[in-house]
C-alpha cells in the first residue's frame, strides 16, 4: 500500500509529533506513507481568512496536479466508516492514496468543489494535527485488520 498525507501546516505540538512518529514506525511493515506538508498561509484579519484559504487550495491543487493517485480530502461532511469498512476501502485499492487534511480555516471552494472523494473521521471538527494523528491512527488499525493482527477487537 501507497499511501501520501498531504497537510496543510507542521505539526507543532511534541506530544502530536510523538504520536504521528509512532504510528508512522508501526506503519512501516504495512505501508510506504509519505507526509508532505504546505504551508499555512498566515493572515491577520478576519477579511483575510477567505484569501488565505485560496491560496492554500492553489497550493494544493499544484500538488495535486503533479502527483497521480486517488485523492481522498478529509472533511466533517465527509463519508464515515467503520474501522472494517475502511480496511475494505483501503484493500480495494490498488493505486496510490493521496489522504488531503486541510489547516486550520478548513477548505476553500476551489478544493470542495472538486469531485474528489470525501472522508470523515468524525461530525466533529479536529486540530488538523489531531486529524493526522488520528488518520495514521486508523490506517494503522485497518492494517491490522487486513493482516490479521491482534489490535482492532
Amino acid at each position: 500500500m501507497r499511501i501520501t498525507i498531504l497537510a496543510v501546516g507542521k505539526i507543532k505540538k511534541d506530544y502530536f509529533r510523538e504520536a504521528i512518529g509512532e504510528y508512522l514506525k508501526r506503519l512501516s511493515p504495512y505501508a510506504k506513507i509519505d507526509v508532505e506538508e504546505i504551508e499555512a498561509e498566515p493572515f491577520k484579519r478576519e477579511s483575510d481568512k477567505d484569501k488565505a484559504k485560496k491560496i492554500e487550495g492553489e497550493k494544493i491543487l499544484k500538488f495535486l496536479e503533479k502527483n497521480e493517485g486517488n485523492i481522498i480530502i478529509l472533511d466533517e461532511k465527509g463519508k464515515n466508516f467503520s474501522s472494517h469498512e475502511f480496511a475494505e476501502f483501503l484493500e480495494d485499492k490498488n493505486e496510490r492514496i493521496i489522504f488531503v487534511i486541510g489547516g486550520a480555516l478548513g477548505f476553500h471552494e476551489n478544493i470542495l468543489e472538486n469531485p474528489y472523494r470525501k472522508l470523515s473521521l468524525s461530525k466533529m471538527t479536529f486540530p488538523h494535527e489531531m486529524a493526522r494523528m488520528i488518520l495514521l491512527e486508523q490506517i494503522y488499525r485497518a492494517s491490522a485488520i487486513m493482516s490479521g493482527k491482534e489490535y482492532h477487537y
